[in-house]
């Protein structure tokens, strides 16, 4: 069996789990292809950004589970790992990354990361230094920011 052919059966499985059962995120899919999906979160309760419904696209690669997917904020937010373009940083998805790893658990691991921000592997400086210096004011901009885009 071919390497993509598996890659297909493990996210026709993943799909399936996710829609079958109550998850915390709503998941859709690219009827022409398979490997593009999209992914709704809901902003954690008690931050800046509860309210918010944040869109993430998620591509996976020929190869996967070997190989990370790619999640990408459509949405803009303001928060110091997630920068303009909507890269996300965060180690699962880069030299963390193992095939045991869902869907599911990287939008559990990216909610966690909307709750609890890491200032000191910022993807974008300037955030992470107000986040620092500032925390009430990064709420206020964070919240802004849910409440015009998300």
């Amino acid at each position: 069996m071919s390497i993509e052919k598996k890659a297909m059966q493990r996210i026709e499985k993943e799909f399936k789990d996710m829609t079958s059962k109550d998850s915390l995120y709503s998941i859709g899919r690219d009827s022409n292809n398979l490997f593009k999906w999209n992914a709704m979160i809901q902003g954690p309760e008690g931050t800046p950004y509860a309210g918010g419904m944040f869109s993430i696209d998620i591509k996976f690669p020929k190869n996967y589970p070997f190989t990370a997917p790619k999640f990408t904020f459509k949405t803009q937010i303001y928060h110091p790992n997630i920068n303009s373009e909507g890269s996300i940083c965060l180690d699962i998805l880069k030299d963390k990354w193992s095939p045991p790893l869902t869907v599911e658990k990287v939008l559990l691991s990216i909610t966690s990361l909307l709750a609890d921000p890491n200032p000191d592997d910022p993807l974008v400086g300037e955030i992470g230094e107000l986040f620092k210096s500032n925390k009430f004011l990064f709420n206020q901009r964070a919240r802004e920011w849910t409440e015009r885009h998300a």
